[in-house]
Parts: structure tokens; sequence; C-alpha cells
């Protein structure tokens, strides 16, 4: 190890990413984590858990704990518990879909029970999925940016098909956590897209999570 790794020790942040199933939770952390994109949809059972280093501007190293819950588990018995202790919640609705963007309370308010028995209040992110499909948005922006205003978490906007700001999102929410200020030109460079495979939800079938070398996960069911 180096003087200069010596003297910027690991920093680790947990991530908990909440919302209904096929709001693109899982593409968007696998995006984040493994940088791909897979074709088929996979239903998360329990939760899935992924590790990320990432770099901030003063070379701050920080271990993103990324978990991935399953939109089925809200009213399960364990949520609270992936819940707790989390740095940071990530609610994921789809801009295309209406109703994930109204259940979007319903996490929330799970949240916010965690947050009174911990006593802790985690930073919140509001964040609008697929906006590569813009043309088909259900969901206004104005009601993304209410919500944001009322419950003061941060907006974001991605696409996890097409890469557009992913990195730039959770960048900026461990770089707010650890007081860091990201410059223009970092902020453009996290906001690259990258070329993304066409999905057909009718006839893949469905299909569990694949190890990457380039990130760790383990599932838990």
């Amino acid at each position: 190890m180096s003087d200069s790794e010596e003297e910027c020790p690991e920093r680790q942040l947990k991530f908990v990413v909440l919302g209904d199933g096929t709001s693109g939770k899982t593409s968007l952390v696998t995006r984040f984590a493994q940088e791909t994109f897979g074709k088929q949809y996979k239903q998360t059972i329990g939760l899935d858990f992924f590790l990320k280093r990432i770099t901030l501007p003063g070379n701050i190293n920080v271990t993103l704990q990324v978990w991935d819950i399953g939109g089925q588990t809200i009213g399960g018995k364990m949520l609270d518990k992936y819940v707790y202790g989390a740095q940071a919640v990530l609610l994921v609705y789809d801009i295309t879909n209406q109703q994930s963007f109204d259940n979007i309370q319903d996490w929330y308010n799970v949240v916010k029970v965690v947050n009174k028995e911990s006593k802790t209040r985690p930073h919140v992110a509001l964040v609008g999925n697929k906006i590569d499909l813009e043309h088909l948005r259900t969901v206004k922006a104005d009601w993304h940016h209410q919500f944001c205003q009322r419950n003061n978490s941060s907006s974001h906007f991605v696409s996890a098909k097409t890469g557009d700001s992913v990195f730039l999102c959770f960048q900026r929410i461990a770089a707010d956590l650890l007081d860091v200020k990201l410059n223009k030109a970092e902020i453009e460079l996290s906001q690259s897209v990258v070329k993304a495979d066409i999905v057909n939800y009718s006839q893949e079938p469905v299909a569990r999570t694949v190890n990457s070398p380039r990130s760790s996960m383990c599932t838990v069911q």
C-alpha cells in the first residue's frame, strides 16, 4: 500500500434501493455496479447485494454497499431490517408507470418508521428511471419535484438502459454524504451515455443476476 493510500482511509456507505418491481431497480444497480444492462427482466427475491468502489475528489475512496430490495417486500417483516443503518435510500420509480410513482409514498413511509425507531435520517433520493422513454412519460416532472420539496429529498433522473446519469446519481449522493463538492467537469464526465441492448419483456425468460468480475454480489433469499 502506498503512502497516499494510507493517508486516505477507505470509507463505506450503505445504500438501499427501494421501489416497485419492474421500476428498474436491479437494472439501475447493475448498470452502476457492473456497467451492464440485462436483456431479461429479473425479479429480485428478497435482496441482492452489490459492492462498488468509487473515488471522489480529493482522492477519497468510498466503497458503496448497495442493497437492491425486491419490490414484493413492501409488506415483508424483513424490510425494516434491510433499511436500518442505511446512509442513503434511493426511491426508484418508472417515469412511464404512474402506479410505480404513486407507490413511492408507501415505500417512503417505511423509511420514516425506521428513521423514527433509529433516531437517524438517511439521505433520501427520488430517482425517476427510464428517461430514455421520455416520449412515453406519464409521471409529470412537477410531481417528482413536489415530492422532493415536501420530503427534503434529492432529485435524480436516470436511464439504466443507456447509462444516462446513473453513475452521477450515486456519485452525487455519496459526495453529499461526505461533504465533497463536485465540479462541473466531474459532473459532465459522470453523465456519459453508453449503448444498451434492446429489452424484450414479453419473450425473454425470467433469470437471476449473473456475477461479473468487475464487482462483488451475493443474494439473500
